[in-house]
């Protein structure tokens, strides 16, 4: 990194921390000038944040079983209690939102209304570990992560911590990883031909080429550095969530380092013109300006 590459953000007051970011020869993908902002805290543990097609963002507070809607106009308010410990969210096509709900160990779909339908709860007979993250492809396919991270793994049905893949139809389910320690974040390319996959207990992150039936193949490393949640923007770039929010190129090469106040657990792109990052972070929901654009 060449000297004064540093792009040093304002100090957010009111929490005492200066944040900043440390972009590479590229340009950054801060908006010029923007701060941290804190929109709401007070939580438990936020994660799963997921933009609806207006921009507005759903995120989980998982020990309270809570998800909750941050809109656009700035307001904060409860969308759902009782949510079997739900942890990663996302919208499908239809405006369903699809939630894996760790606690009941399955994915879920919300309708509009309200109305939740089981899609998946367990794989050859045997109950999954618990349902953390997910990706919907182009085709409508969903990408699954399923890792435990609670004590009394005697409990545990299936053989390890994998990802799955539920076809586009609902009614074929594949496991699509074998050889993972514990995998986390997922995300893939609007294209539908990658997939990329953190493994948190690794502290690596993988990119695989994916096939016509979604099955996973060419795994290749692409950082040395696992991940909570993680999203991607239009230029490519991955964001990876490991005590900060690390953001590589589309060819693994790290170009910045964004600090929040607190250690980030996951995050998405949001907001009306889907620039704007969203951060769970703990007890708390942050916000960015950027100068680039989500991508789903």
């Amino acid at each position: 990194m060449r000297k004064g590459a540093t792009h040093l953000l304002a100090a957010v007051a009111i929490l005492g921390f200066v944040i900043n970011s440390t972009p590479a020869e590229s340009a950054s993908v801060v908006a010029e000038g923007a701060t941290v902002k804190k929109l709401a805290g007070n939580f438990r543990f936020t994660e799963g944040p997921a933009p609806d097609a207006k921009g507005n963002i759903y995120f989980t507070d998982i020990p309270n079983n809570r998800i909750h809607l941050w809109s656009l106009d700035g307001g904060l308010s409860t969308y759902r209690e009782s949510t079997e410990a739900a942890n990663g969210l996302y919208f499908n096509a239809k405006g369903h939102l699809i939630v894996c709900q760790g606690g009941a160990r399955r994915l879920v779909s919300l309708d509009p209304e309200g109305e939740l339908r089981v899609l998946a709860d367990s794989y050859q007979g045997k109950r999954f570990n618990a349902t953390n993250d997910l990706w919907i492809d182009p085709k409508g396919g969903i990408y699954f992560t399923d890792p435990y991270y609670g004590r009394n793994r005697d409990q545990l049905e299936q053989d390890g911590e994998h990802v799955y893949y539920l076809t586009p139809d609902g009614k074929t389910l594949l496991r699509v990883t074998n050889d993972l320690e514990r995998p986390n974040g997922v995300v893939g390319t609007p294209d539908g031909r990658t997939l990329y996959i953190a493994d948190h207990g690794g502290k690596k992150t993988f990119k695989y080429s994916i096939q016509p039936n979604g099955t996973l193949s060419r795994k290749t490393l692409f950082a040395e550095r696992g991940s909570d949640g993680m999203t991607r923007d239009e230029r490519g770039n991955i964001y990876l969530t490991s005590g900060s929010v690390h953001v590589y190129s589309p060819e693994g090469t790290p170009l910045e380092v964004i600090e929040f106040p607190e250690r980030p657990a996951n995050v998405c792109f949001g907001g009306k013109d889907h620039d704007t990052l969203f951060v769970t972070a703990r007890s708390s929901i942050y916000s960015l300006a950027m100068a680039v654009r989500g991508t789903r």
